[in-house]
């Protein structure tokens, strides 16, 4: 509330009942987030550890071109880093390619310079915290401005209801 981050499941789900708990993620004024391997690309931190811009950029078109040459019907392409060095590389050669930028296990005051970095650059990338997020984070995290914000306890820490029809 009072943010326009969106609240984000991920794909750890319960065996079987993916599909019914990202349903009730959307029904709960959650945003799904990719299914699961086969229709987005993540690319890892670790995909892009110890490279520089230019070598960032050649893996992303590479892998954008090899994905459109296939006849994938991707939804999105997003690039984890793990810390602010990394957002600036990506941010030097994402446009255009990479929709979502994943924050992942920033601490707030991280988060607000990622989102700050990315306003000095100009770029159209959204956003995406992820790790570390709990009931007594989220509204920290929500206030540094990210565009979205991945929440794994949504499904993997959902308690089950118990009840009964006897009277």
């Amino acid at each position: 509330s009072g943010t326009d981050a969106k609240v984000c499941d991920t794909r750890k789900t319960t065996p079987g009942l993916r599909v019914f708990e990202k349903y009730a993620v959307r029904c709960g004024g959650g945003t799904s987030h990719r299914i699961g391997l086969y229709d987005a690309v993540l690319i890892k931190d670790n995909h892009i550890e110890g490279l520089t811009p230019e070598q960032v950029a050649t893996s992303l078109q590479s892998a954008a071109y090899t994905l459109v040459e296939r006849g994938a019907r991707l939804q999105f392409m997003q690039i984890e880093v793990d810390n602010l060095d990394q957002l600036e590389c990506v941010l030097e050669v994402c446009s255009g390619i990479v929709e979502i930028i994943l924050l992942d296990n920033m601490d707030p005051e991280q988060l607000a310079r990622a989102v700050q970095m990315r306003g000095q650059k100009g770029v159209r990338v959204l956003l995406e915290a992820s790790g570390g997020v709990s009931e007594q984070t989220i509204r920290s995290i929500a206030l540094s401005g990210v565009d979205r914000i991945s929440v794994g306890g949504l499904t993997h820490q959902a308690r089950s209801l118990d009840f009964g029809l006897d009277s």
